[in-house]
């Protein structure tokens, strides 16, 4: 069985942390899916998707290291084709990735104690982000 649900979150721009794993977490549930697997899709190029210790220390560690790997007030190519400002935020979300896999057993994520599923914006404006969660199961 596969089954597909789209859900809208709304960021603030570079740098947002969205912790998602309720959502996710509520589509494995209502799916009455009892083991599989989950995958989580951000549609478009300037958003990621992982999993971390959802605090806001990790989070803003992860902001650094982007910042450090992909500075916002670098040059960019990408700013002479279209005139934009969003060079990193496409290298920041091509370095994270737009999906992730989880596995879940008796309708429960199987993530750690301390891992959640965080959505992190990486365009430089406020966006509305769809979300795929698409769930593959008994």
């Amino acid at each position: 069985m596969v089954v597909t649900l789209r859900r809208e979150v709304a960021t603030r721009g570079q740098g947002d942390a969205h912790d998602i794993t309720d959502i996710v977490a509520a589509a494995v549930t209502d799916s009455q899916c009892a083991a599989g697997i989950v995958t989580v899709f951000i549609v478009g190029s300037t958003a990621g998707v992982t999993t971390i210790e959802y605090e806001p220390g990790a989070v803003a560690d992860l902001n650094r290291l982007f910042d450090e790997i992909a500075p916002r007030g670098a040059e960019y190519r990408h700013h002479l084709r279209w005139g934009d400002d969003n060079g990193s935020s496409h290298v920041r979300a091509a370095l994270l990735g737009p999906a992730l896999t989880v596995p879940f057993s008796g309708r429960a994520l199987l993530l750690g104690t301390w891992q959640q599923i965080m959505l992190l914006e990486f365009d430089t404006r406020p966006r509305r982000r769809e979300i795929v969660i698409q769930i593959v199961a008994e």
